[in-house]
């Protein structure tokens, strides 16, 4: 883009305006989004953050004279290092060759030890200089990275010289400035992440070439002499991976709270979202938007292609045996109610039993119960011991040639625990009872075969696997959801109608009346390639590592009681501390930047069973690192001490 001048051969004010701006819309949210070239201003807001921040970081002399606003400012010192283990210096020779503040990325120092890229977080702004809110690979950058400096540039200039900012030298014209400025940025937005449009979308991974598996050493200890094979976990030869790496691929993990970096311990709510999956969702709304299945032009293709994909995704990951056993619903509960107003309605009577376990969330509950209110049916109950265990003898007694439905789940939501599935599954069908599991806490952590399982359901969540909300799967076996009937009507779910009749698609269709979560569907798929990625074995094996990890110190807290301490379990710590509320333990964790969950968990009957109404409930993924335990053990610490 060239500027026009005026009557006195000087560059037009608005064009520069225009200019500038398309620039700094390229840049990190940290700093002022637009500028006004008014002649009355007396301040350049950009440069003027640019500076603070580049004073607040250390990267410029301490003391030194600065044209910022025409005011003298010193540097200050550091602060404090907020992330345990990142805090190595900031200095610019941290940033290698040909490295910018601006752009961590290039050259980035990296330390062997940690594993990690070394920084420095300012808890002032917030802002980390060495990989900011906005530092994953910007796609607007020319050659789709960070740009090469030399010393003629101008950024270069800014760096090693510390002479002068963007459009406050007094020696150089603002339109050269501007002109070097823009020079590393496609102005013309050409460079955009390339899915491929035949349904093989590529994995994108922002730790770009450093080895997600060099497990930092303070984790990599926790591996030491160990071998963990609890029911659901593979045990592995091979080292975990390093998840202060693999924390970089999720940017709202960059996140502070309270001028802390977020720990995020509520997964078994809500995980977060990779780079690669958002990435995905925004790229089908670019190229590919359009319903499904029903038209013949191209963007209806390459939706169809990506939806179907993302299906067969499902079926790989759940190794069912066709894409026609996978049926996309809302989440797990959407799932359960399908089956609920489906099979159970057609297929059950007054008299007839369902069992379902005392671990149940309740969305695993209300739906029988609403059902066995309906139809007179009896709901019956699997007891659990004081660990939260099931107690298969005990469920042996419930089955009767009654029994026509054993709803169970495969890790509680509440406390952990790792229920034995497949003798489950066993014992129900040697009585003739069809399964439904709810697999919504177990797909994250462990693998789920539902060929080795042999249910005839499960349902699980999207963003309980690092995916969307809004989306979730039901498997069925092929010939049951060929028996049910729709549970819903509308288009896309019909092979002809008339007046008189109206004849239904075969199962997976079916069930998914009018318009679909179509992009949600396509970003659970790039959410099972990252996962698949990674390895469900690996990652369930590190969480356990972890699992244990915390679980030791935390029994070391006086006045904690841990809720549910069954021997298999998943990554869920529920307790309560003595002589504080669960909100009170919450707040104060809040305060530190950890998230955790407190409440009843949509899980009453468990809790009740164990003798509380509610509990904190710290849940592990494998982003979470030792030393966002350690936050979290340090924060318990400090409130015992205020306490007693």
């Amino acid at each position: 883009m060239s500027t026009n001048t005026n009557n006195n051969g000087l560059p037009n004010i608005d064009d520069l305006q225009l200019l500038a701006n398309e620039l700094f819309k390229t840049l990190p949210n940290e700093f002022p989004k637009e500028i006004s070239l008014s002649p009355d201003r007396t301040e350049h807001p950009r440069a003027t953050k640019i500076a603070e921040t580049f004073l607040q970081s250390g990267n410029l002399n301490s003391g030194a004279e600065n044209p910022i606003s025409s005011q003298n400012v010193a540097s200050p010192p550091i602060a404090s290092p907020a992330f345990s283990g990142f805090g190595a210096s900031p200095s610019v020779a941290n940033y290698g060759s040909g490295a910018s503040a601006l752009y961590p990325n290039a050259g980035a120092g990296f330390n062997p030890q940690s594993g990690v890229t070394s920084s420095g977080v300012q808890e002032d702004n917030n802002l980390n200089l060495n990989n900011p809110h906005t530092g994953f690979q910007d796609i607007n950058l020319k050659n789709g990275g960070s740009p090469q400096l030399n010393e003629e540039s101008f950024f270069s200039q800014l760096l090693l010289n510390n002479e002068y900012l963007p459009f406050q030298s007094e020696n150089s014209s603002f339109e050269t400035e501007l002109k070097l400025a823009l020079s590393f940025v496609d102005t013309h937005f050409t460079k955009r992440v390339d899915f491929p449009l035949n349904g093989n979308e590529a994995n994108s991974y922002y730790f770009l070439d450093q080895n997600p598996f060099a497990f930092d050493q303070k984790n990599a200890n926790l591996a030491v002499g160990k071998t963990f094979e609890p029911q659901g976990f593979s045990h592995l030869t091979s080292a975990p991976f390093d998840a202060n790496l693999i924390k970089k691929d999720f940017p709202i993990l960059r996140e502070t709270v309270n001028g802390k970096p977020l720990v995020w311990f509520d997964n078994a709510a809500t995980t977060q979202k990779p780079q690669s999956v958002i990435d995905r969702i925004a790229y089908f709304y670019e190229h590919e938007n359009s319903n499904i299945h029903r038209a013949a032009h191209e963007l209806a293709a390459r939706a169809s292609d990506a939806y179907e994909a993302a299906r067969e995704k499902v079926k790989t990951f759940l190794n069912a045996s066709s894409v026609n056993e996978i049926v996309f619903v809302r989440g797990a509960t959407e799932g359960i109610n399908l089956v609920a107003c489906t099979w159970g309605d057609q297929n059950l009577n007054s008299g007839d039993e369902i069992i379902v376990s005392n671990l149940e969330h309740h969305a695993n509950i209300v739906p029988w119960k609403r059902l066995a209110d309906k139809k007179g049916l009896k709901l019956r109950v699997i007891p659990v011991d004081d660990d939260g265990q099931i107690l298969l003898d005990e469920y042996a007694k419930l089955l009767n040639s009654k029994t026509r439905l054993v709803a169970f789940t495969q890790v509680s939501n509440a406390l952990g625990t790792v229920t034995p599935a497949k003798q489950i599954v066993e014992m129900a069908h040697a009585a003739g009872a069809k399964v439904l599991i709810d697999g919504a806490q177990s797909v994250s952590h462990m693998k789920v075969d539902v060929q080795n399982l042999n249910p005839d359901f499960l349902v699980f969540s999207g963003h309980k696997l690092f995916g969307p909300t809004g989306i979730g799967a039901l498997y069925g076996k092929e010939d049951l959801l060929n028996e049910m009937q729709p549970y819903q009507s509308g288009g896309n779910m019909i092979q002809d109608v008339t007046f008189e009749e109206i004849k239904y698609h075969k199962a997976p269709n079916r069930f998914e009346a009018g318009t679909g979560n179509i992009a949600d569907a396509i970003g659970l798929g790039a959410a099972i390639d990252y996962v698949t990625k990674l390895g469900i074995e690996n990652i369930g094996q590190y969480e356990h590592q972890l699992l244990e990890y915390a679980t030791k110190l935390l029994k070391e807290i006086p006045g904690v009681r841990l809720i549910g301490t069954a021997a298999n379990k998943a990554s869920v710590l529920s307790f309560n501390l003595q002589g504080y509320s669960n909100d009170h333990v919450g707040q104060a964790l809040n305060k530190e930047g950890v998230a955790v969950r407190t409440g009843h968990h949509c899980a009453q009957p468990i809790l009740r069973r164990m003798g509380v109404e509610t509990t904190v409930r710290p849940s592990l993924a494998f982003y979470n690192t030792t030393q966002d335990v350690d936050t979290f053990i340090q924060t318990l610490w400090e409130l015992k001490k205020v306490r007693f």
